[in-house]
């Protein structure tokens, strides 16, 4: 099962998404992550996040949505706070796609310690939605009741 993470940079909230979704993934369950207009550069806060935390960094870009034209993902998540307020995209096709709230933490403005508490909350947000979604029996779901599980999990 292949999950795609996306927001509009694709350097902050969509990258700490696929990493830890990665970390915490069993073989055979996969993440990557996209932006509707990916800024090209990773968020130097959000690589020191994951970093601190024990997640690997190796191999994670910002990229678009055409970098998975080839290979469509079985699950979308869109992880922008404001879906109406922001450009963030809409996949089409077979995909289940399902909205995954989250505040920017790079807009939080304020000392180093309060910025990095605000990527630590949101990386805390992230594990806690993907570890009660891997522990779905997964191949079992349908997809209409998977998509009310992510749903669910979006709401958490």
């Amino acid at each position: 099962m292949n999950v795609l993470f996306i927001c509009t940079a694709n350097s902050c909230r969509s990258i700490l998404s696929e990493a830890l979704f990665n970390h915490l993934a069993p073989p055979g369950v996969r993440a990557v992550s996209a932006g509707s207009f990916p800024s090209g550069q990773l968020n130097p806060m959000a690589l020191e996040t994951l970093r601190a935390a024990g997640i690997a960094t190796d191999g994670l870009a910002s990229k678009g949505l055409d970098a998975f034209a080839a290979a469509p993902p079985d699950i979308v998540i869109s992880v922008c706070d404001k879906a109406a307020g922001e450009p963030c995209p809409v996949y089409f096709g077979a995909a289940i796609k399902a909205h995954w709230g989250l505040a920017d933490p790079s807009e939080v403005i304020g000392d180093p310690a309060t910025r990095r508490a605000a990527f630590e909350a949101t990386l805390d947000k992230i594990r806690q939605r993907c570890t009660a979604l891997l522990q779905l029996p997964l191949g079992e779901l349908s997809a209409e009741a998977l998509k009310h599980e992510l749903d669910r999990l979006g709401a958490v």
